[in-house]
């Protein structure tokens, strides 16, 4: 401004550009920390839906592989002559996954959001029911007590149908945490 009569004098050239420069830069950086906030938020919400969808998948992959020890456990009490050291040996085979399972399902609760979990727990609710009447089968097979079989296994078919909707409902409530609704 000139001190003489109050006027904006034209401004030197190097001192514009030079101006221009440290704006336009700025300006870039700026927009590059955004742009970088935004890719690093992108990338970790990407990150946390592979990690979710992993414990998911290995707590799918325990409950499957468990119930197919499960399966063999009921088809020998349900044998009309159980063969006992069989039973015990399937049975001893099946408890090792449902600790699998278990353990698989800690990985869901600490990963999961809370409804998740409340879902898992349903799961689990319906697996120890299923667990309870497969016990007192085995028991009454090794007591050669044959009074409830019927009913215990008419009980079995319903908890294992119960079960089924359990996990069906656990598919559906990842597919949606993890941003699948198709």
């Amino acid at each position: 401004m000139d001190s003489k009569n109050g006027r904006l004098e034209p401004m030197d050239s190097g001192l514009a550009a030079l101006l221009g420069a440290a704006v336009g830069s700025a300006t870039t950086l700026g927009a590059a920390i955004v742009n970088g906030r935004a890719q690093a938020r992108s990338q970790h919400a990407q990150w946390s839906r592979q990690h979710r969808r992993d414990a998911y998948a290995g707590y799918l992959s325990a409950l499957h592989n468990r119930d197919i020890a499960r399966d063999a456990v009921l088809d020998a009490l349900r044998s009309d002559q159980p063969d006992l050291p069989d039973i015990d040996e399937k049975t001893g085979r099946f408890i090792t996954l449902a600790r699998e399972v278990h353990r698989a399902c800690e990985i869901v609760i600490l990963e999961g959001p809370a409804p998740l979990a409340e879902v898992a727990e349903r799961v689990t609710v319906a697996s120890s029911d299923l667990s309870d009447v497969m016990r007192r089968m085995a028991e009454n097979a090794h007591a050669g007590n044959t009074t409830h079989k019927a009913e215990d296994i008419a009980l079995a078919a319903e908890r294992e149908r119960i079960l089924y909707e359990a996990v069906k409902d656990f598919r559906l409530a990842a597919r949606s945490t993890i941003g699948k609704t198709n």
